[in-house]
C-alpha cells in the first residue's frame, strides 16, 4: 500500500469514529428534553391569542405616510390665505399636489410653448394646450405664414412664477399662475425688415396662465386653457 493510500485509508476511519461519537451524543434522548411547544397544550383555548395575531407581522409605514399631507401647501402659502385654501382642495382630490414642483412644471411648459409658437411647432403645442387655446394659437400662426412674417425668439428664463388662483369644479383643477420671464423676440416681414420687437436686447414679459387637469384621469399632465397678457 503506498504512502497515499495510508493517508487516504486514516482520513476514512477518522470520519467514521467522529460520526458514531456525533450519533451517540446528539441523537439520543436523555429524559430532559422539554416538549414540542410546552406549555401549549396546558393552556384552555380562551386563553390563547387568536390566530391571526400570531401571523401579524409588524411593518413600518411607508415614507410620507402619517404625515400632514396639507405641510407643502402651508409651506407655499400661510393658512389665513384664501390661496391656502383653494390649493387644499385641490390636494384633496389630488393628493399627490405640490405648489412647488407644480411651478417648475409651469415653468418648462412656459418655455416650451413660446419657442414652439415661434417656431409654429404644432405638434409640440397640441400636447400642451387645450382644444380651444390650441385653435388661437394655429390661427395667429396660420396668418403670420400667410403675411409672409417670420418671428425669431430666444427664451432666457424665468425671473419669477407665482401662483395666483386655484379652484375645483367638478373633477377638474385649474391653477392660474403669473409668470415674468425675459425673452428675446423679434418679428420679420418677408423682406426681412424688423416690424416687431427687438432682435438684439432682452425684453420682460408678463404673463398670465391658466392651466387645468382632469383629477380622475391618469394622465399626470396639465394644459394651457387660457392666456392673458399683464399691462
Amino acid at each position: 500500500m503506498g504512502s497515499n493510500d495510508f493517508i487516504t485509508l486514516f482520513f476514512l476511519v477518522a470520519a467514521i469514529i467522529i460520526f458514531w461519537q456525533l450519533r451517540n451524543v446528539l441523537g439520543r434522548r436523555t429524559g430532559n428534553e422539554k416538549p414540542p411547544m410546552e406549555g401549549y397544550s396546558a393552556r384552555s383555548a380562551q386563553d390563547q391569542p387568536p390566530v391571526e395575531d400570531a401571523r401579524v407581522v409588524t411593518l413600518p409605514k411607508p415614507e410620507g405616510e402619517g404625515e400632514d399631507i396639507y405641510a407643502a401647501i402651508d409651506a407655499y402659502c400661510p393658512p389665513e390665505k384664501p390661496l391656502n385654501a383653494s390649493l387644499r382642495e385641490i390636494v384633496r382630490v389630488d393628493p399627490g399636489f405640490n405648489p412647488k414642483e407644480f411651478l417648475k412644471g409651469a415653468g418648462v411648459a412656459y418655455e416650451m410653448i413660446v419657442t414652439a409658437f415661434a417656431n409654429g411647432d404644432r405638434k409640440t403645442l397640441k400636447g400642451l394646450l387645450s382644444r380651444e387655446v390650441y385653435e388661437g394659437f394655429d390661427q395667429a400662426m396660420s396668418e403670420r405664414e400667410k403675411r409672409g412674417e417670420v418671428t425669431k425668439s430666444t427664451f432666457v428664463g424665468i425671473d419669477k412664477g407665482d401662483i395666483v388662483s386655484a379652484s375645483l369644479t367638478g373633477s377638474e383643477e385649474q391653477i392660474t399662475v403669473r409668470i415674468v420671464s425675459q425673452l428675446i423676440s423679434a418679428t420679420f416681414d418677408r423682406d426681412g425688415k424688423l416690424i416687431d420687437g427687438d432682435a438684439d436686447s432682452v425684453g420682460e414679459v408678463k404673463d398670465i396662465w391658466t392651466f387645468a387637469r382632469d383629477s380622475r384621469s391618469r394622465d399626470p399632465n396639465w394644459k394651457l386653457i387660457a392666456t392673458e397678457s399683464e399691462q
